[in-house]
């Protein structure tokens, strides 16, 4: 272990993999060192496990109705009690975890990479491409998000593909944002001259030397975002927008609750606090990936 340890934090690396290695190594070590970071990754390990082994997790049938046992408080046998169909709570919010991390991959795939190189060949250029493609990103930023969320699936028709559509083209300018402005830092650099010189072309420059350096900021605010992305998701299916049913999405849990909100307050409470624990999850998360990815702006947080 001493010896692998000594490897990893070797000053004089031997290799371009010995080098990265001991990067990450580094890295890890010091997103250890913050007890908020790891509670974050504690929360999303807990989030992946509950989607990936949900029928051996659930006690139940999320689907299954049982109007016999409609309604009933939390107990040793229903741990977050029943809904008004007599569906087991706590198996549904296990299933909901599934749709739940499926929005979120599925939106940062989409919209990180768009918004990464869009964001990349705005800076990289400048001129008329970046005011053209910052003026189409200043558009979307112009909106509230759930708001033009809406508009979109309004106009896809309700359904879970078309809500990740519609969240992740409202998500995109942001990161957009972010990769323009990490461009025009380094844009004029000698190294940017040096490819220029050797005959590098443009897409080449940018795919291998302007994306790479633009990665560690993007990651920070993916995974800060992703709080703001299953809350967005939360409120299309409160309002019948989203999954629809029988799927147990938690925003849609939460909306067939509120009619038993002061009577049967566990119907509504325990989808929104897994809503308010994942999303917790990410936040800190990605506050310790700032810390370590990007240190000048997490020392100003």
């Amino acid at each position: 272990m001493t010896t692998a340890r000594n490897w990893l934090l070797d000053d004089s690396p031997a290799s371009k993999l010995q080098a990265n290695m001991g990067n990450a190594y580094r890295m890890l070590l010091q997103l250890l060192r913050n007890p908020l970071a790891v509670v974050g990754a504690v929360i999303l390990l807990m989030l992946i496990l509950a989607a990936l082994f949900a029928p051996w997790i659930a006690p139940q049938n999320p689907l299954g109705q049982n109007l016999d046992a409609r309604l009933l408080p939390p107990s040793a046998a229903h741990w977050m009690g029943t809904d008004e169909l007599g569906r087991d709570i706590f198996s549904r919010v296990i299933y909901g975890a599934r749709i739940t991390l499926m929005i979120v991959a599925l939106v940062a795939v989409i919209a990180a990479p768009l918004g990464l190189l869009i964001g990349a060949i705005s800076g990289y250029f400048g001129g008329w491409t970046d005011r053209v493609l910052m003026g189409v990103t200043d558009v979307f930023l112009s909106m509230p998000k759930l708001i033009l969320a809406l508009a979109f699936v309004a106009a896809l028709g309700p359904g879970i593909e078309n809500a990740i559509i519609a969240i992740a083209i409202t998500s995109w300018p942001a990161y957009a944002r972010i990769a323009r402005a990490e461009t025009l830092t380094f844009r004029n650099s000698e190294f940017i001259s040096a490819m220029r010189l050797l005959g590098a072309s443009h897409g080449r420059i940018i795919t291998r030397h302007v994306l790479p350096l633009c990665t560690s900021s993007m990651i920070v605010r993916v995974t800060l975002d992703m709080a703001g992305i299953i809350l967005t998701a939360a409120g299309l299916g409160f309002l019948g927008l989203g999954a629809q049913p029988p799927l147990p999405e938690w925003g849609a849990m939460i909306s067939r609750g509120r009619t038993f909100i002061l009577d049967q307050w566990w119907v509504a409470t325990m989808p929104g606090f897994a809503i308010i624990l994942v999303s917790l999850g990410f936040c800190f998360l990605g506050d310790g990936l700032r810390d370590v990815l990007d240190p000048k702006q997490g020392g100003k947080s």
